[in-house]
């Protein structure tokens, strides 16, 4: 018996030890400034973050010449820290600040306080992860925010970070910046040790915001990409007209040699947007992948910015679209029930077989702010002829309203896309109008 508990004890000593010690030698992270530029430092290294927002498809970015991945949350952080260090990714571990928009009050001191605890144990459980660059504290809470003490609770637990974890940098993200943002940077995050911006067409500014603001210390492009749903042309009915894949590629490519590698003497890195799929303000619109995890063209770009090197498979590209014999593709209105021709040029510089897919959506409404989860709207079928072809008939709804055509393109590796939105106006009397509206389907028929 007395072998027996001796045993037990060694046993429980062992998963005892190994779940608080679980990983090899932990990196030890950071920020210096030599010659007037600032970088990290890596286990006494440089450490230049060729990063993705996102936590799948790390083969991929790995093949791209990527380094570094950022989350949001802990949530899955073992899964994600365990599978990022197999494959010699570093990761920006995100802590979810709660926002003022989503009903969090920050004159609640007790809230405030549960949320810096649950912080710290989660701190105290990853911080000596090997795969660990970054703590990112909070992104975009200051989004349509009222309550300034959002900026004092930040620093608070960036306080509590360096107290508990004195091994890897804090940084925090806000939506965009200003001079008005920066101040509250300048002043109040006094524990933050690196300031993050998401931004996307208006990336050009940040540098004349830095520089007028007499910000002195490093920063990173946390989000940064295509031009945003709110950044763009509209339709006359209000709705965001989206780049084409080849449109973003090209968007990607100028941003970062403009507006990132340009500015290394205090940009210490950046991570592009989105490394996944998602819905928001449409299917494609931030994803650098399609629904079924596809690449797309803004990764050989991405691929040529981190690399120097394009692959050796290149995505598909989109020439040119016309519309019933227009290449003018803003404010298309039909009327219900039209047929029209709309035809796709593409182009493969692999000289690959292409595969076309067009698909018909009603426009979304399920429409949010900052990211937010949104539904895809409804997919309409019956109305395209001839969809796995490079020229469609498209049978315009009858319900009067906003709909959106998308086409995608591509070589069994790689995509390329666009969507079009377009408008049903209702020519038809006032009571067949009403008796269209009242659907809820449409009619498959062509």
């Amino acid at each position: 018996m007395k072998m027996l508990c001796t045993r037990l004890l060694l046993v429980c000593f062992c998963i005892w030890f190994a779940d608080i010690r679980p990983y090899g030698q932990v990196s030890i992270v950071e920020v210096i400034q030599s010659n007037g530029q600032w970088q990290l430092m890596v286990d006494g290294e440089p450490f230049y973050i060729k990063g993705a927002g996102g936590d799948k498809h790390l083969d991929v970015l790995l093949s791209a010449g990527g380094n570094t991945i950022r989350t949001w949350g802990t949530e899955n952080a073992q899964a994600i820290l365990d599978e990022a260090h197999e494959k010699g990714v570093k990761v920006m571990m995100g802590l979810w600040v709660q926002h003022e928009r989503h009903g969090f009050d920050y004159n609640n001191k007790s809230k405030v306080k549960a949320q810096l605890e649950n912080f710290k144990k989660a701190v105290i459980k990853y911080k000596d992860h090997p795969a660990l660059l970054i703590w990112g504290i909070g992104n975009e809470y200051e989004l349509n925010y009222s309550n300034t003490k959002v900026w004092a609770a930040v620093n608070d637990i960036a306080k509590m970070v360096h107290e508990v974890d004195p091994n890897h940098p804090t940084s925090t993200i806000t939506a965009g910046t200003n001079a008005d943002k920066l101040k509250f940077v300048m002043d109040e995050l006094t524990e933050i040790d690196i300031y993050g911006i998401n931004t996307y067409a208006d990336i050009g500014s940040v540098k004349t915001v830095i520089k007028n603001g007499g910000y002195k210390r490093p920063y990173m492009i946390t989000e940064w990409g295509p031009t945003g749903h709110w950044e763009i042309t509209k339709t006359m009915w209000g709705s965001s007209v989206e780049q084409s894949s080849t449109e973003k590629a090209t968007s990607y490519l100028n941003r970062y040699m403009e507006n990132i590698d340009t500015q290394r003497e205090q940009c210490i890195g950046s991570f592009a947007f989105l490394w996944g799929q998602k819905q928001e303000y449409t299917s494609t619109w931030y994803g650098l992948f399609s629904e079924e995890g596809m690449p797309t063209e803004a990764i050989d770009v991405l691929q040529l910015c981190w690399s120097g090197q394009n692959p050796e498979n290149r995505a598909p590209s989109i020439d040119n679209v016309t519309f019933d014999g227009n290449e003018e593709l803003l404010n298309i209105i039909v009327t219900p029930g039209q047929k029209c021709i709309v035809n796709l040029v593409a182009n493969d510089i692999n000289q690959d077989k292409l595969n076309y897919r067009w698909e018909l959506y009603p426009e979304s409404t399920d429409l949010k702010t900052g990211g937010d989860a949104e539904g895809k709207p409804p997919i309409i079928t019956g109305k395209i002829k001839g969809g796995k072809s490079h020229e469609i008939i498209l049978k315009a709804p009858y319900m009067e309203g906003r709909y959106r055509l998308f086409v995608f393109v591509d070589d069994n590796e790689k995509l390329a896309y666009m969507n079009i939105p377009f408008y049903v106006d209702g020519t038809a009397s006032d009571s067949k109008r009403i008796l269209f509206k009242k659907q809820q389907f449409e009619p498959s028929e062509f």
